[in-house]
């Protein structure tokens, strides 16, 4: 049996594609929402899938709690704006008919800005472990930049075929999502204790403009790439502002 694992809140513009790329895939679909205030769970609900309300608590809590919920061995991790391509949703059948040989599997995940594929930017097309037996692995708890867990004596076998991950459809969706991550992130820098003055925010924001456009390659992606690094570019300013933001409200409590 394959679980089909989604975390959501407000996807109602992506989540049937989704849903329609993991029929005959998946055999329970697993959808933990967070509070979404448009259709994304009547939508869900009526193709079938399991329906989980659950405030939000971080990436990696909220992918091991859908984790946890589901009734198959193996889990396949996906999210709302991801798709499994033709030949990705040929390959994982094939794997459920051999009855999955391996304890983990990884595919190629390609991402999509402004409704193309980014090459580079950071965001270039890589090898992710997305399907796993459960009993072996497991997502870190890490509020953003959650990442599974598993023994480092197993090797995830390979599968041809592309996850497409549609991340935004305009420069704006994606600042505004880098963003709200960000400001996640400004909380986990708070936690640590980890504070900047302002001039040291503004130079670590152009830090991650000109990594973007140039370490990584962004320059070569064109106006997909200037998006990203303005994108990063404003994140990284958010992240460090939330984190004095905090500091400074934190000492004024004790003052």
């Amino acid at each position: 049996m394959l679980s089909a694992t989604i975390i959501t809140r407000n996807e109602e513009r992506n989540i049937e594609r989704c849903l329609n790329s993991l029929i005959g895939v998946a055999d329970e679909i697993i959808v933990v929402d967070s509070m979404s205030t448009d259709s994304t769970a009547d939508i869900c609900r009526r193709y079938g899938a399991k329906v989980t309300e659950r405030q939000f608590a971080g990436y990696g809590s909220q992918r091991q709690y859908a984790a946890s919920l589901a009734g198959g061995r193996y889990v396949l991790s996906i999210d709302a704006d991801e798709v499994l391509t033709e030949q990705l949703r040929r390959n994982l059948l094939e794997l459920k008919r051999k009855g999955f040989e391996h304890r983990m599997y990884c595919f190629r995940v390609v991402n999509y800005v402004n409704g193309r594929p980014v090459r580079r930017s950071g965001l270039e097309p890589i090898m992710q472990t997305r399907l796993f037996d459960k009993r072996y692995a497991s997502w870190d708890l890490l509020d953003v930049g959650e990442r599974l867990s598993y023994p480092g004596s197993v090797l995830p076998e390979p599968v041809e075929g592309e996850m497409h991950h549609y991340r935004c459809y305009t420069g704006a969706e994606l600042e505004f999502k880098e963003i709200r991550n960000a400001r996640i992130r400004g909380r986990m820098l708070a936690a640590a204790g980890i504070n900047a003055p302002a001039p040291v925010c503004w130079l670590r924001a152009l830090c991650s403009y000109m990594n973007c456009q140039i370490p990584q390659g962004g320059i070569l992606d064109g106006s997909v790439g200037r998006t990203i690094a303005r994108a990063r570019f404003k994140a990284t300013l958010a992240a460090y502002r939330t984190a004095r933001e905090i500091a400074t409200n934190t000492n004024e409590k004790r003052n």
